[in-house]
C-alpha cells in the first residue's frame, strides 16, 4: 500500500465522519468513555500513589516498628490481641544490636470513645480536646526525624525524673496560645501543670491538605506518661537502624532476640509483629490494584462497545459503497490495497476516540486536582499512550472483518450493485 493510498485512507475515514457526523459520534462514543476512564482513574491513582510514597518516604527508609499484634493491613485476632506486651525492656536489649542506632519505646493515650472530648489541655480560659497523649523517651526526635518548630525536647534526666514539661504538636501550640510564645508556658494536662519546652512542626499527610489530627498531640517523656495512665500497657517499640541496605538483617537480628526474651520454642510462630513503611506500601499496593481492576473492567466495557459501533459503521460504510469498490477493483486495486484501506479507516475512527478521550481525560484530571483536595490527580503519560494505543487497537481488531468483506467483494457484481 503506497503513501497516497494511506493518506486517500484517512480522507476517507474523516470524510465519512464529516457525512455522518452523529452517527459516527455515537459510534466512537464507546471508544472515548473507556480511554477517558483509563485517564480519569489512572490519574487519581497515580496522584495518590505519589502522596503514599512521600508519606512513606517521611516515615523513613531506615526504620522498624515492632508491637506485639499486627495493626496495618489485617484485623487482628483474639489470640494477637491477648499476647504478651513488649516492655521498655526489650528495647533496651534492641540499642545492643549492632546495626541499630537508636530505639525508642512509645505508649500512645487518645480516649475518644467516651464520646467526652478525649484528652483535654486547658490554658487559662481556652480549652483544646481530642489531644493525642503521647509518652516517649527522649530518642523519639531521632528515631522519627521529628522537626521542632521552637524549643526543644526533653532530655533523658527529664524523663527519669518524671519531670512534667511536655513539648506540643503544631495544632496544640497554635490553638493554646495562637500567635504567643507557648514556651515556659504552662498547660493543664488531666489536672497535671506542665511546663512548654518545644513545639513540633507540622506531619505530613498521606491525603489532601486538611489538619492531621496527629498535629493535635502533647509528647511526655516517657515515665511522665506513665504517672498519668499506669494503666495503659501496650508499647510500641521503633527502631532507627544504621543502613536501608541491612534492613532483611536488622529485621532477623530483632526477631531472635525477641524470640530468645519471649522464650518462643522452635516450632512456634513469633508472638509478636515487625513492621516498616514498606508495610504501608504493601497494603496501598493491594487496594490500588483492586482499583485498576474496576479501572480495566469499566474501560473495556466502553472499548468493547465503541468496537462494536466502529464494525457496523463500517460494515455500512462497505455496503454504501459498493460500486466504489468495484472501480477501484475494476482499475487495478488488489485485494491487499482494498482490506488495507479499510482497515486504515477503522483504525483512524478508533484514534479519533482516542485522542477525544485523552483530553476529555486531561480536562477531568485537572478538574478534579483543583476542586478535590483529598485525589491529587496527576495525569499519567504511560497511561495516556496506553489508551491510545488500544483505542487503534481496537480498531485493528473490529475493523477487519469489514475491510475483509470489502477486500472479498466481487468487482462486477459490486459495479452491478445500485
Amino acid at each position: 500500500m503506497t503513501l497516497s493510498d494511506s493518506k486517500e485512507a484517512v480522507r476517507m475515514a474523516l470524510e465519512t465522519l464529516r457525512t455522518n457526523k452523529l452517527r459516527s459520534g455515537l459510534t466512537i462514543l464507546g471508544i472515548v468513555i473507556g480511554v477517558t476512564t483509563v485517564i480519569a482513574i489512572s490519574s487519581v491513582i497515580n496522584g495518590l500513589n505519589n502522596n503514599i510514597q512521600t508519606l512513606v518516604n517521611s516515615l523513613g527508609t531506615n526504620v522498624i516498628w515492632v508491637f506485639h499484634m499486627p495493626v496495618i493491613g489485617v484485623r487482628p485476632t483474639t489470640e494477637q490481641i491477648n499476647r504478651k506486651k513488649l516492655t521498655p525492656e526489650d528495647a533496651e536489649a534492641m540499642k545492643l544490636l549492632p546495626h541499630v542506632l537508636q530505639v525508642d519505646p512509645g505508649k500512645r493515650y487518645e480516649n475518644f470513645e467516651l464520646g467526652l472530648g478525649g484528652v483535654t489541655i486547658n490554658r487559662g480560659g481556652k480549652k483544646l480536646q481530642h489531644t493525642i497523649l503521647e509518652g516517649n523517651t527522649a530518642a523519639v526526635k531521632e528515631v522519627n526525624d521529628y522537626v521542632l518548630t521552637s524549643g526543644r525536647m526533653y532530655t533523658a534526666n527529664e524523663d527519669e525524673r518524671r519531670a512534667n514539661v511536655v513539648v506540643l504538636g503544631h495544632d496544640s501550640a497554635e490553638e493554646l496560645f495562637g500567635n504567643e510564645d507557648p514556651l515556659g508556658k504552662d498547660v493543664n494536662i488531666e489536672g497535671e501543670i506542665f511546663t512548654v519546652i518545644g513545639v513540633l512542626d507540622k506531619q505530613k499527610r498521606p491525603f489532601g491538605s486538611g489538619k492531621n489530627p496527629d498535629d493535635n498531640s502533647a509528647f511526655l517523656p516517657y515515665s511522665t506518661f506513665n504517672k498519668l495512665h499506669p494503666e495503659i500497657k501496650e508499647v510500641w517499640i521503633s527502631v532507627k537502624y544504621d543502613d536501608p541496605n541491612n534492613k532483611p538483617l536488622v529485621e532477623d537480628e530483632i526477631r531472635e532476640l525477641l524470640r530468645r526474651r519471649r522464650k518462643v520454642h522452635v516450632e512456634q510462630a513469633d508472638n509478636f509483629e515487625i513492621f516498616s513503611p514498606d508495610s504501608i506500601t504493601r497494603l496501598w499496593n493491594q487496594i490500588t490494584s483492586g482499583l485498576f481492576g474496576f479501572m480495566i473492567a469499566v474501560s473495556s466495557v466502553g472499548l468493547m462497545v465503541g468496537g462494536v459501533g466502529v464494525m457496523n459503521i463500517m460494515l455500512v460504510s462497505v455496503t454504501e459503497r459498493t460500486r466504489e469498490i468495484g472501480v477501484r477493483k475494476a482499475l487495478g486495486a488488489t485485494k491487499k490495497n482494498i482490506l488495507l484501506q479499510f482497515t486504515l479507516e477503522a483504525i483512524t475512527l478508533c484514534a479519533l476516540g482516542g485522542v477525544i478521550g485523552v483530553i476529555f481525560g486531561a480536562i477531568i484530571t485537572f478538574i478534579v486536582r483543583l476542586t478535590v483536595d483529598a485525589l491529587p490527580a496527576t495525569m499519567s503519560g504511560v497511561w495516556a499512550l496506553i489508551g491510545f494505543v488500544v483505542s487503534c487497537a481496537i480498531g485493528l481488531l473490529f475493523g477487519i472483518y469489514p475491510a475483509w468483506k470489502a477486500a472479498s467483494l466481487d468487482p462486477i457484481e459490486a459495479l452491478r450493485y445500485e
